[in-house]
């Protein structure tokens, strides 16, 4: 299969068929070159805060539920974009507003029609405070037609007990949206552990540029990249495409899922027939006084 991997900029919108134009467009590009999965980032979708007003976008209250009454529109328009041109796609997630407080959601829709949604479990400590933003509901692994995807939104990937809980998955999608290089080299750290320690594939969007009419998304660094395990029948890095630095546009990756079943069953390592081997998952060393 062929993934497309984005680093998207976001706009300051004037009207819903600008970003329908936008969002197509994108797709439109992926599917011309042949893709299968078509990823986009963390918090992509608060560009759709701007159609509410700029003074709304720039709050960060009234943004998260700006976006939220949109959030409906935009899948029924990643649905359609789906279906029409065969390719899945990982809308960019943004914030959904639920009983309490909102949730940072991403969205993964099929050629067949299924919508899986994914909720992002740990939040960041700008997502705690100011924003107050909440951990969503539990992790899931959907099985689509071209493999098993599991989905860590951006700062859920440093955490490997997180990825274990996915340890079935063949494809992991690591939608991000970080503010320095520190920060992207973070998710693209963990992007690529994951993918060392579930022998799996793992695909980091990134959300690129300035958006000044922001509190929350004003500066954004990253890049597109997809990422294996080094091992047989992958590159000896584990990078199978990696798109530069700060320039919007779509990475793509040819990959082979029957590497990834052989990887597990007989690669140079296994580390998923020996995960079992290590502590506990509650355990914690004792502390050796050797003073």
């Amino acid at each position: 299969m062929k993934i497309a991997t984005s680093a998207y900029p976001l706009d300051l919108l004037s009207s819903w068929a600008q970003y329908e134009d936008k969002i197509s467009s994108w797709v439109a590009q992926a599917a011309e070159q042949n893709a299968d999965l078509a990823v986009f980032p963390e918090y992509g979708a608060m560009e759709l805060a701007t159609l509410a007003g700029a003074s709304v976008a720039a709050d960060l209250e009234q943004s998260l539920n700006a976006v939220s009454e949109r959030l409906a529109d935009a899948d029924a328009l990643h649905k359609k974009l789906s279906i029409e041109y065969g390719v899945h796609i990982l809308a960019a997630s943004g914030p959904a507003v639920t009983s309490t407080r909102p949730v940072n959601r991403a969205r993964l829709f099929t050629p067949q029609g299924g919508v899986g949604v994914q909720d992002k479990q740990i939040m960041t400590r700008f997502e705690r405070d100011p924003w107050d933003v909440i951990g969503g509901g539990p992790l899931q692994v959907f099985d689509t037609s071209i493999g098993r995807i599991g989905i860590l939104i951006c700062y859920d990937c440093e955490f490997p007990l997180l990825g274990r809980a996915l340890a079935a998955c063949d494809i992991l999608l690591v939608p991000s949206c970080t503010e320095t290089l520190a920060g992207y080299w973070r998710v693209r750290i963990g992007a690529m552990a994951r993918a060392l320690e579930m022998q799996c594939v793992s695909v980091m969007s990134s959300v690129v540029g300035t958006a000044d009419w922001s509190e929350a998304v004003d500066v954004s660094v990253g890049a597109g990249g997809i990422f294996a395990p080094p091992d047989r029948g992958f590159p000896e890095t584990g990078v199978l495409s990696l798109g530069a630095l700060n320039a919007a546009g779509w990475t793509m990756a040819e990959v082979d899922l029957r590497h990834i079943a052989k990887v597990r069953a007989d690669g140079i390592v296994l580390g998923q027939k020996h995960w079992s081997e290590q502590s506990g998952r509650d355990d914690t060393a004792p502390i050796v006084d050797l003073r």
